[in-house]
This record gives structure tokens, sequence and C-alpha cells, in this order.
């Protein structure tokens, strides 16, 4: 086996023998160590989210400035973005595993219920974070928030405020699903309602990485093509020269957002259409802000349930998706392409921050012929991309295709009728 020079250098070597299969190379992803960064928004210790200018409680994100808004004197602020705390510097100089403290690992005995005190009248309020991640005060009418790191994974590093509102999700939806209703399911026309839209908070992680990568397989460069028979009988062949290729590639990832929900994370396709939340990404994570519970108000979320350690396979994957990827361009000389037979990962260090995205949902249960299933509408909450499954009619779609292949065959008709 021949190794290829590098393209404008030297020439190819005569044929070689067949490339012997080279044994995949183990991955490399360091594990985590206590390298914690403390990202808790301390100004909301106390659980009272008060309004800077007045000292109200009643306050909510307004999408369209991407703000929060005191209900009372209707003054707009914004939290500090995380990156000015934690996301800079250098990342080929990140070594081992950093994370931020809303990642830290999850206390599986903890629960979903917490007890705050009031800090307006001193009264007990208990938030169940699986539903909501604020109360009111039954004393005081004050609006409690959960701002605290609490060890279920409810309350992340950081949270992508929604910037799309209600409306512009609904007409998004709604042109969507109109350019798909001649051949959609019936019972999902005469239900559509996209004012049903709701606004959810995704989990995801969010990884810097300095990572280097090792490729190793066979590549083919075609020196000759001919056929052989004739008619129905006629085969092409080729002649190709083999040779060995090794690739090595330094590279940094930066903001790479995998799901931390294990359950959005298992996709099947026989009963839901969750994947459509992977076709609306990417989302502008850089502009992520320090966490404040006041930006779920009007909006569900779901907590993560993974840890950093669980999800070090899923990211091993996509860094080797990448290395292939910045590998691609020196490999044109190989006109018959390169089969990758041993690969290899070295994570040099990570940096691992929670945060929550925003993603507007709409669904439709339909259920045929004893089965169900749920298909989804997404829409990216600060861009507006869209991506969904409509279920399709397979009695319209027949009818098109009957109609359609009945005017060819009219079409064919008429054509030999002119050439008589």
């Amino acid at each position: 086996m021949s190794t290829l020079p590098p393209p404008g250098e030297g020439v190819l070597p005569p044929p070689g023998s067949s490339p012997q299969p080279q044994p995949p190379v183990a991955a490399g992803l360091q594990p985590p160590t206590d390298t914690t960064i403390d990202t808790r928004n301390k100004r909301l210790d106390d659980g009272v989210n008060r309004c800077p200018r007045c000292g109200a409680t009643e306050i909510q994100l307004r999408p369209s400035v991407g703000m929060l808004v005191c209900l009372f004197c209707r003054h707009e602020w914004a939290e500090a973005r995380l990156d000015e705390t934690i996301a800079n510097g250098d990342l080929t100089a990140l070594t081992g595993t950093t994370m931020g403290s809303g990642a830290a690992n999850i206390d599986t005995g903890a629960g979903s219920l917490i007890t705050m005190k009031c800090a307006g009248c001193g009264a007990e309020v208990v938030v169940n974070t699986a539903e909501q991640m604020g109360a009111r005060c039954h004393w005081c009418r004050h609006v409690l928030t959960v701002n605290e790191q609490v060890a279920n994974g409810a309350v992340p590093d950081a949270v992508l405020p929604f910037s799309i509102t209600h409306d512009a999700a609904m007409a998004i939806i709604r042109e969507f699903a109109g350019k798909r209703r001649m051949f959609a399911d019936r019972a999902f026309v005469n239900g559509f309602k996209p004012e049903n839209v709701f606004g959810v908070y995704m989990p995801y992680m969010v990884v810097d990485g300095n990572v280097s990568a090792d490729v190793v397989g066979a590549g083919e460069v075609q020196t000759r093509r001919y056929t052989r028979g004739s008619g129905d009988d006629e085969e092409t062949f080729y002649d190709a020269d083999v040779y060995q290729v090794q690739r090595h590639v330094d590279f940094t990832v930066d903001d790479l957002t995998i799901e931390a929900s294990s359950e959005r994370a298992q996709m099947n396709a026989k009963q839901n259409t969750n994947n459509v939340i992977n076709t609306i990404l990417p989302f502008d994570t850089e502009n992520a802000v320090k966490w404040n519970a006041s930006y779920l108000t009007g909006f569900s979320s779901e907590k993560r349930n993974t840890d950093v350690a669980q999800l070090g396979p899923h990211l091993e994957d996509q860094l080797l998706s990448i290395a292939r990827s910045q590998v691609a361009s020196s490999l044109s000389r190989y006109d018959r392409g390169v089969r990758w037979e041993g690969e290899r990962v070295t994570v040099h260090g990570t940096r691992w921050v929670a945060m929550y995205l925003p993603v507007w949902l709409y669904s439709h249960f339909q259920e045929r012929e004893g089965k169900s299933m749920v298909h989804y509408i997404a829409v990216n909450g600060r861009t507006g991309e869209v991506m969904g499954s409509v279920p399709v009619s397979t009695a319209r779609l027949l009818g098109a295709a009957l109609t359609v292949g009945t005017v060819l065959e009219g079409i064919v008709i008429a054509i030999l009728a002119a050439g008589k």
C-alpha cells in the first residue's frame, strides 16, 4: 500500500496492493474533573426578583425586544450575557473538563418540590419545579422565582430568551401548514388552530472544546474506465490505484449544542416526530444571559436529566463528524473516494454550560388503524426557522397520483394521434 503525497508534491506511485483494514482507535474523551465555575446570579439569591426601578415583582419577558419588563412601571432591562463571565478566552488553551455550576451532576435523590421563604412577609411557599419555576406568595402576593441552582437539574447556567412573539410564531406555522394543506389528513386540517402553539424552553448543554483527531483509511484514484458486453449485458468496469490515507487535524469547537433531555434525544419515528427540534438549529447561544426565572414567565420548560459524563459519547460522535469535514478539502485527488477504517478523537479540554433554548411547538395527535402518532411543528424562538411533520391523507395522495396518471395518458394519446 502506498501513501499519496500532498497535492502538488511528487508523483503518484505505481498501483499497490489492496489496503489492509486498520483497527479502529479508541476515542479519548477525558473524564470530568472538579473544575466548576460559579454561574449563579447572586443578585437573585433571595428568591425575590424585583424591578430595579420600582421594586415590584410582577416581571415577565417581552419577546419582541428580548427584555424583561416590569408590569407595574413598564421599566425594561436584561440580565448580563453569560459570555462576559464564563465563555471567554482562547479555546486552544482549554484543558481538562470545566463546567458551569448549573451543569453540575444531578442529585438523583433531589425532588421537584422545593420550599421558598418569601422575603416580603416570611411565609413559606412550595414550588413544583417539574411544572413551573415561580409562584405567588399567598399572603403578600410577591412573585417568588427559583433562581438558586437546585440539584435536580431544573436551573441551568443561562437562558436564551424568546425573540419571536406568539403572533409571529402563529403566522409562521400557519404558512408552513398551509403549503402542505392539499395532501394533509382531514382531521389535521379541521382541527388546525395555530393559536395553540406553545412556547417551551428546551434543555441543552452548550460545549466549547479543544480537540485533535486522527483518521486512517483507504483512498482510490481511478486510472481507467471501460465497458464490456453490449445491450442489456453491458457492464462498466474501472481500474484504480489504492493508497493508504492518514490525516491529523487540530481544531476547536465553539458553542456546540447537545440535547440534555434523554427523552428528546431518544427519537422514535414510529411514535413521534420530535426529531424536528434538531432541524431548526442553530441558536445564537452567544447571546444567552445569566439565569433569571422571570424569563420563563408565561412559558413552559423541560429540565435537564443527563450529566456531562452521560453526554460524552454524543459529543465524541459530533466531534468525529467535524473532524471528517475538516479533512475533506485535502481529499480531492481521490476521485473514487476515501473509506475511513480507523479514527480517534482526543479531547484536550472542554467547557460545559447548561442552557435553556426557546422553541415554539405545535402538536397534533393522530390515531389511525390502532396506531398513534404525535406530529410536531417547531419554530426556532430566535430565528423563526421552522420545520415540522404534517400527517398525510393516503386517499388524497392516491387520488392525485391517479389524476396525474390520467392526464399524462391523455397527453401521450394526443401526441400519438398528432403524429399520425
